[in-house]
């Protein structure tokens, strides 16, 4: 009986993607399964998934010894992204420093990486058929997402899969590029495509022929679906609290979490939110406006979600999904709530004549009502209040509503005070869905959330801080059933900014 194991230790997104419903065993940070057989002696093969297990520094030495040992007993290893990274010799994840930062792989693919944002989806071309994965499919075209920011390769392994993508480093940069790697040998793989094994059948195939298991299929994908209930219903990794899920409707509200600018807190705030709802049964998914999925990623692993292609609303031709089309797919999906978080500030793009552009106009074209983000970290108190009730005088021009204000990282109770009473006296917002959020202790030595984020010490955090500050479950009442009512147009969007 076949035996694939998948890796969950901290800061791995297990269930980011379904890995064409080939594992059936956990292998845990003592490299060992459930049964206490060390990995092995009783797998033909090993997943790595994506997530930020170089910064979470969570690979053991008894994980990396059981994986030198799966391999010296020819079995497959296949590494996604953040897997990808683990079996190479070197990963450079200092896109901020001044100076790179240099994490070591376990150096089973001669390959290092240097930063390179990309959150394309995209169709790729498998060049090399020699190896158990593209066995026969020279020439192929293979289809995913890429969602990384370390994907510059350079590899002195068998190059068999490049990537056409459109955008780098938040820039149309229209390129050809590295996304697939194997070793001499070809049983180990290393990949920066999602999806690959989802999305691409004919690969699975190639690996059930590799491990003589293809009359196995329907009973490894039962065994999978056994497993993936049990890891789903666990929140995050290795925090022993399950989620205990409530009667869904078919339908789900929506709610925006709109911010003032950058850095506002939006992703940390989404989180937590996510977290904070599921341990009361409220199973929340999260939406971003616009095409930087990395921002999904803390809510994902939090959650133990599939990042769907509704996952990014796109604005103009950037992102994946039409509005119109995110409010059907997420109808009859088993959420209670959808929480879509806005890119910048509310009014970045409003005024560009590609419509829609803006945080504003999606929430607008959906009827989505929203809760007004904004950190005091730049200019105090004060000037985040103000900011807020200009951000909400334009919104109610557009005939956007505002159910709620969040100050995030506040340092003074008393000016608190006085800034909620002016907020609600201008906004016409209770007091009670106006909230203050006190600075987090967060272990993130990025400057933005998706640098060098440890995501098991991000989610903590965030959850921690929600359960304090937050009512979370006024997110639900506060929710609306979406409704698309079209774009506003460039002409009307210059005559609302002009009153």
């Amino acid at each position: 009986m076949a035996k694939i194991g998948i890796l969950e230790v901290e800061g791995v997104l297990t269930l980011y993607e379904h890995f064409g419903h080939l594992p059936t065993d956990v292998v845990r940070e003592d490299g060992k399964l459930e049964n206490g057989k060390k990995a092995h002696e009783e797998l033909d093969g090993l997943i790595i998934p994506g997530g930020t297990i170089m910064e979470s520094e969570s690979l053991t030495p008894e994980i990396a010894e059981e994986i030198n040992l799966i391999n010296d007993n020819d079995g497959f290893i296949f590494g996604m992204c953040a897997g990808f990274q683990i079996l190479s010799k070197k990963v450079n994840v200092g896109r901020n420093s001044p100076v790179p930062i240099i994490r070591e792989g376990l150096g089973l693919l001669d390959v290092t990486f240097e930063p390179m944002i990309n959150t394309n989806q995209v169709n790729a071309e498998i060049v090399d058929e020699t190896t158990l994965y593209t066995k026969g499919l020279k020439d192929t075209t293979v289809t995913g997402f890429h969602c990384h920011t370390y994907g510059e390769i350079e590899s002195n392994d068998k190059n068999v899969i490049y990537s056409n993508i459109q955008r780098a480093n938040y820039k149309h940069e229209p390129k050809r590029v590295l996304s697939g790697v194997t070793n001499k040998k070809g049983n180990i793989m290393g990949t920066t495509i999602h999806g690959l094994l989802d999305n691409n059948p004919a690969i699975v195939n190639n690996i059930l022929e590799y491990m003589d298991a293809t009359d196995e299929y329907d009973d490894i994908k039962a065994r999978n679906k056994k497993l993936h209930d049990k890891i789903f219903h666990e929140i995050a990794v290795g925090t022993n609290q399950t989620y205990t899920p409530k009667e869904h409707p078919e339908v789900p509200p929506m709610i925006m979490l709109m911010g003032t600018g950058s850095e506002s807190g939006k992703t940390f705030l989404s989180s937590g939110i996510v977290g904070a709802l599921r341990q009361r049964g409220i199973h929340t998914y999260v939406i971003k406006v616009g095409p930087d999925i990395r921002d999904l990623s803390p809510a994902l692993y939090v959650n133990k979600e599939k990042l769907h292609d509704y996952a990014s609303i796109q604005i103009s031709n950037i992102g994946w999904t039409a509005l119109d089309e995110v409010i059907e797919k997420v109808k009859g999906k088993g959420y209670d709530l959808v929480l879509v978080e806005g890119v910048m500030s509310a009014a970045t793009g409003l005024l560009n004549e590609k419509v829609p552009y803006s945080t504003a106009e999606i929430a607008y074209a959906g009827n989505i009502p929203v809760i007004m983000v904004s950190s005091v970290s730049k200019g105090g108190i004060e000037t985040a209040a103000i900011d807020i009730e200009a951000h909400i005088r334009l919104l109610n021009k557009m005939d956007i509503k505002t159910k709620g204000i969040i100050l995030n990282r506040t340092y003074d109770d008393k000016i608190v005070g006085h800034v909620t009473d002016f907020l609600s006296q201008k906004s016409g917002i209770d007091k009670e869905n106006i909230w203050s959020i006190s600075k987090a202790k967060v272990e993130n030595k990025g400057q933005v959330p998706e640098d060098y984020l440890q995501l098991e010490n991000f989610t903590k955090a965030s959850m921690d801080v929600v359960n304090k500050d937050l009512d979370v479950m006024k997110f639900v009442e506060l929710a609306e059933i979406p409704k698309f009512r079209g774009y506003l147009t460039f002409e009307d969007i210059v005559d609302i900014y002009k009153k």
